[in-house]
């Protein structure tokens, strides 16, 4: 009974000796007995509180102190340790020499004896249908997910994903129990890319009101905007085509007319500027750089003039980066540099440049945060959301589209998948078409470098791709958020995530949809 606990028998639970023993703990340990439970005579038992469920034993020679709840059919095989607090659920099975650390030593002054520093405890929680393999630790603070499988010697430091498989030191996840991943994402991309192919003209058509595309935009409203045409433009183009009766030519003229001679900047003729306002602190004029500037390629043109405002000496253009709202929208300041980027990458290629580019990517170099691998600070209302959101903007218009390495790549993903597991995933009314694409495009873009924790980042894909089939809404589109009318940004947007989610897990080929505009992943070099 001591080592092969699980040969009990009724009579063994219902022996007088069995019975004292537990009676003895109940004295003296704080303990609670479930019908059927057992405990082996050499176990070591020294708690203030135990919980013991139905037909759960506790092996010889395991220690078990501290503060310590199991649910029904648990198992503690023969020395194995759990220590301070430790709430298993049901159906947990601790393998053999498994350490379970629910409390932490102080250490952080260095001037007094880590001995005589305060205790901490967390608490571990191990949730239901739980497997712990022989050797690993489990740490002070961490939660195990339900069905969740720990690896015989893995170090588990962080929380663990229901259904989650670990190993490793530390722990990070091999794959998940019972998926065909790559089978189930192949046929899951493959109906959707089938559905988008075959009604896309539908969906454009949907939008287009007496010849122009109205549409709802991310907050909820449907106002006049360029963005709808162009997100009817790159929706068509994803797809091989063009939107149904456009003229090429007159489109192709009327936004290279757009274009303010001076700076080079493309302002939206629907959204004139604040009294005062410079063109190049206008958001829109910004981002019609990419929006503007890329639908022109796609229709075989390129902007008529070179952006001006972005060839700039080096201590002007430091002077404007150090002036964007880092600390309080870092959102913001990486679109943006975005813009910044792109601008330069039409000059480079259409016109000539100087020595900006270096000059923004040595300031980037400089200024990134080596903690977090972003730039820019969180927020007390949003923690990590702006900047890594603005990471997303800052590197797609200069790393990503000149192909050059993000610098602290491993940090950056670490910082990413913080963010993801600190907004639950982006459930509810943060699953939007922005928070996914500002997620999935740094994944995809930094683990080109790395493979650190790459299996955490698939299964953020794998989500991605089987929650996007069932929000297509057929002749409609996406919407860019739940609870949204389906939209032309949300469309274009929803098709380039789940691209760049495919991309991520290498299966990209098998989707209909490639974003060959503002998402387009294709790096062009600084050699252009």
């Amino acid at each position: 009974m001591q080592f092969l606990t699980w040969d009990r028998t009724p009579e063994d639970i219902a022996s007088p000796a069995h019975r004292a023993r537990l009676a003895r703990w109940q004295e003296v340990a704080g303990a609670q007995f479930a019908q059927g439970s057992y405990v082996a005579t050499e176990a070591a038992i020294f708690t203030s509180h135990l919980v013991l469920g139905e037909q759960s034993w506790i092996a010889g020679h395991a220690l078990v102190r501290g503060d310590v709840e199991f649910g029904a059919h648990c198992t503690v095989n023969a020395y194995a340790m759990i220590s301070g607090k430790v709430r298993c659920g049901d159906g947990v099975r601790i393998a053999s020499h498994v350490s379970l650390v629910g409390f932490n030593h102080g250490f952080d002054d260095p001037d007094v004896p880590i001995h005589t520093q305060k205790h901490e405890s967390l608490g571990i929680t191990i949730e239901d249908d739980v497997w712990i393999g022989a050797n690993a630790v489990v740490l002070d603070g961490v939660t195990v997910g339900k069905g969740a499988v720990i690896a015989a010697g893995a170090v588990v430091s962080k929380d663990v994903p229901p259904l989650a498989i670990v190993g490793g030191v530390p722990a990070r996840i091999v794959r998940y129990r019972g998926q065909s991943a790559k089978r189930d994402s192949l046929a899951q991309l493959e109906r959707l890319g089938a559905r988008a192919a075959a009604q896309w003209s539908q969906v454009l058509a949907n939008h287009r009101v007496n010849g122009v595309y109205v549409s709802i935009e991310a907050d909820g409203q449907s106002r006049p905007s360029l963005r709808h045409r162009n997100d009817a433009i790159e929706i068509a183009a994803g797809f091989g085509a063009l939107p149904e009766g456009i003229d090429v030519a007159a489109t192709r003229a009327e936004l290279q007319g757009l274009q303010d001679k001076a700076t080079g900047l493309f302002p939206d003729p629907h959204r004139p500027l604040a009294p005062g306002q410079a063109l190049r602190d206008d958001g829109l004029a910004l981002y019609n750089v990419l929006s503007v500037g890329y639908v022109l390629e796609l229709l075989g043109g390129q902007p008529l003039h070179p952006i001006a405002a972005v060839e700039l000496d080096a201590p002007v253009l430091c002077a404007w980066l150090e002036s964007l709202s880092w600390r309080e929208r870092a959102w913001g300041a990486g679109a943006a540099v975005d813009a910044i980027g792109t601008a330069l990458y039409f000059n480079a290629r259409y016109f000539s440049t100087g020595r900006a580019r270096e000059t923004l990517l040595g300031w980037l170099a400089l200024n990134q945060d080596r903690a977090t691998g972003l730039w820019g600070a969180p927020t007390a209302a949003e923690g990590l959301l702006q900047p890594v959101n603005g990471f997303y903007r800052l590197t797609r218009g200069t790393y990503a589209q000149f192909g050059l390495p993000v610098p602290q790549a491993e940090r950056a993903i670490d910082t990413m998948l913080a963010n993801y597991r600190n907004y639950g995933g982006f459930s509810g009314p943060t699953y939007t078409a922005c928070n996914l694409l500002d997620t999935v495009h740094p994944l995809w873009l930094c683990l080109q470098q790395t493979d650190h924790r790459r299996a955490e980042a698939e299964a953020i894909a794998r989500a991605v791709i089987a929650r996007a089939e069932e929000r297509w809404r057929d002749g409609a589109g996406f919407a860019f958020a739940d609870g949204q009318e389906p939209s032309l940004q949300g469309t274009e947007m929803w098709l380039s995530v789940v691209h760049l989610a495919a991309k991520l897990l290498g299966i990209e080929s098998d989707f209909a949809f490639v974003p060959k505009g503002v998402h387009r992943t294709q790096a062009v070099g600084l050699g252009l």
